[in-house]
């Protein structure tokens, strides 16, 4: 039995959206991916608009059994992180509208999930995805890589760490580097106190 997800990687500009199907323990198969486009031209309400039809169309027509979107953290140029949160926000509206559960993801965990390397470089990344369903190229552009990163990242949480009836000897190295990023992680923040997003 496989498990659909949908990742969205938002955007104002460029909203990645990718789509895959995981099937028991770690098989993971490339359902579709593109990238829903605006430009800057064209007033916010119709760019988010747009974008929301485009996310709602998706969820309609692959029927995902979850969404992964990538959490918004607050960066230096305003304008981009609240085009961004706003995006994030459309595709939670969606899949909620779909009755579709949605997952956040920071950044850092779909590092640690496809590479196992919570620190890896966006080109590292692309090219684990790449290398991970089987594809001739990397998806063009970023953020259609890394929505399928956020849907990859999403697929290994539910198999590798919410399945606890599933021995370690069964899961793949980036899946066991990812359950052990999940440890780390937990225990740091337990260490800090509350964890505060950078």
């Amino acid at each position: 039995m496989s498990f659909r997800i949908l990742g969205v990687d938002p955007g104002l500009t460029r909203c990645g959206l990718g789509v895959v199907d995981s099937g028991r323990g770690r098989g993971l198969r490339l359902v579709d991916v593109g990238v829903a486009c605006t430009s800057p031209e064209e007033p916010a309400s119709e760019r988010l608009r747009r974008i929301a039809d485009e996310i709602e169309a998706w969820i309609a027509r692959l029927e995902p059994d979850a969404v992964a979107v990538e959490q918004v953290f607050a960066q230096h140029n305003v304008r981009t992180v609240t085009g961004t949160a706003q995006v994030a926000g459309l595709a939670m509206v969606a899949a909620s509208r779909a009755q579709v559960p949605v997952a956040l993801h920071t950044p850092s965990e779909v590092k640690a999930a496809v590479t196992g390397n919570g620190r890896a470089e966006k080109a590292q990344v692309q090219q684990m995805v790449r290398r991970l369903l089987a594809l001739p190229e990397v998806p063009r552009p970023a953020d259609a890589a890394d929505a399928l990163a956020l849907a990859i990242t999403h697929a290994w949480r539910a198999h590798a760490v919410g399945a606890v009836h599933e021995s370690s000897s069964r899961q793949t190295a980036a899946q066991q580097a990812w359950a052990a990023a999940e440890a780390r992680a937990r225990t740091a923040g337990r260490g800090r106190g509350r964890a505060v997003g950078r």
